[in-house]
């Protein structure tokens, strides 16, 4: 990448997030000096933990998981040094309320059948609902749908899909994916999901747990910007910009800074706050008021003995979705002898106005009825985090509200998992949009050829006859 500068141009980012990050190590290694600035004491965004002082103990604000079409995420794990803090799984474990569980897991059967083996020994679905979904899988692998205003529930429903088929497959898989209900979500959006992890290929479907804390995982992006020359503040919120023709004045914690250029990677309705109250910020401001939050609630609970043998689950047929086993996940936790488990909702949307010992009593009620272990156990401590705005609602037709990295004041742009990447609210989509502005940012500074994007995971098997 080439440039004309005699001084290395300075670049102002908002948000701490992976949005932020990726731009800022980007960014920092093309040659900008990069400040951060992180309202927070740590990195990480929606994507951090913490010491919570309830407890004592570190705590992410909730479980996050990549899969192996993650390729944007996974080259900014690659380029901070943290790949190998990442565990990966093939297998996908179900659990009916009694225990019986059925596993999915890859075969050498070419894409989109290398499932199949597994998928059809399930026996948390029936045959009936077997037959309903591989109709379905047929209809979503070869292209995909363009949105016509259709709920996914809706198309599941033209397809005949079981009641059974939508409640533990498509719910199951698509909820946790998208945050949102199914009578909420735009086909393309659960279309991507399900071509994307299910059926592109093996490598593709695989599932990565980060095995430490998430703003350690993400400290590290912070270093990578400090070795380039860059800079991070905490505790400094971005209150306000002020956008001019040879820069950009920002303003935090009560102080001007100037900078010749402004990333502003930080959530949809955090941004609605700061743009200036003016005619061209209008536009933007009108896009902005078309997005709708919705939350996740995480659920930690602590015992005094080991209540599953299994690293994660997903729980069928329950309020809770997701089980992860913290003490067999996380390094430092691993030789410890109690059990300490993230329980995940979401779309929490009932869970929003419930106290947390209401909360917390229902998620260990319903524990018991995956695990009998737990009817045994004393439940030493818990918390419950609510995310109350975690991502955008993917309701039909929100794509033509997303907008790109440019914006009214040409030393301006966005970041974030809401923009227009073409992929949903994902730390994917974080880090695609973070790659996304820092690329136009370098073309608009005078360097050539930036580009950081790297390409999505190729189609392997039959999947390669559709692109």
């Amino acid at each position: 990448m080439t440039s004309s500068w005699t001084q290395p141009p300075t670049v102002a980012i908002a948000g701490g997030g992976l949005a932020g990050l990726a731009a800022g190590c980007a960014l920092s290694e093309a040659g900008f000096r990069v400040t951060l600035f992180e309202r927070r004491p740590y990195l990480g965004g929606r994507a951090s933990s913490y010491q919570h002082p309830g407890t004592g103990e570190i705590v992410d604000n909730c479980q996050h998981v990549l899969l192996g079409c993650c390729t944007n995420l996974l080259e900014f794990y690659r380029r901070t040094g943290v790949e190998d803090k990442i565990r990966w799984y093939e297998n996908l474990t179900f659990l009916e309320p009694g225990g019986r569980a059925s596993v999915l897991w890859p075969s050498r059967w070419p894409a989109p059948f290398h499932t199949a083996p597994a998928f059809l020994r399930a026996d948390c679905l029936s045959l009936a609902d077997k037959l309903a979904i591989s109709r379905a899988m047929v209809a979503l692998a070869p292209s995909m749908p363009t949105d016509r205003g259709e709920t996914f529930l809706t198309w599941l429903k033209r397809h005949g899909q079981t009641q059974a088929a939508i409640e533990r497959f498509w719910k199951t898989i698509l909820v946790s994916a998208l945050n949102e209900d199914l009578d909420r979500t735009s086909v393309p959006y659960a279309a991507q999901v399900v071509r994307e992890s299910f059926l592109k290929s093996a490598a593709a479907g695989r599932m990565g747990i980060p095995t430490v804390p998430l703003t350690e995982l993400y400290g590290a992006a912070g270093n990578y910007i400090r070795l380039r020359g860059g800079e991070i503040q905490f505790r400094a919120g971005l209150e306000s910009f002020r956008a001019q023709p040879e820069g950009v004045v920002v303003t935090a914690n009560g102080q001007e800074q100037r900078f010749d250029y402004l990333l502003l990677a930080v959530p949809f309705d955090a941004l609605s706050r700061l743009l200036p109250d003016s005619p061209a910020a209008a536009p933007l401001s009108e896009m902005l008021g078309h997005f709708e939050p919705s939350p996740i609630t995480g659920i930690h609970l602590w015992f005094d003995r080991m209540v599953s043998d299994l690293d994660h689950a997903v729980l069928l047929d329950r309020t809770i979705q997701w089980m992860f086993h913290k003490s067999r996940l996380i390094q430092a936790r691993e030789k410890g002898s109690g059990s300490y488990i993230e329980l995940v909702v979401s779309s929490s949307k009932s869970l929003v106005e419930k106290s947390k010992t209401e909360i917390v009593d229902l998620a260990v009620r319903e524990m018991r009825d995956f695990f009998p272990a737990v009817r045994e156990a004393k439940l030493v401590k818990s918390t419950v985090i609510k995310e109350i705005n975690a991502t955008y609602s993917p309701r039909p037709g929100m794509d033509q509200f997303r907008p790109g990295p440019a914006t009214a004041w040409p030393r301006v742009l966005l970041a974030g998992d809401w923009i227009a990447t073409g992929w949903p609210a994902t730390m994917e989509g974080a880090v695609r949009s973070g790659y996304l502005a820092a690329e136009s940012l370098a073309r608009i500074a005078g360097s050539q050829a930036a580009r950081f994007l790297v390409p999505d995971l190729p189609a392997s098997g039959f999947m390669r006859l559709f692109g």
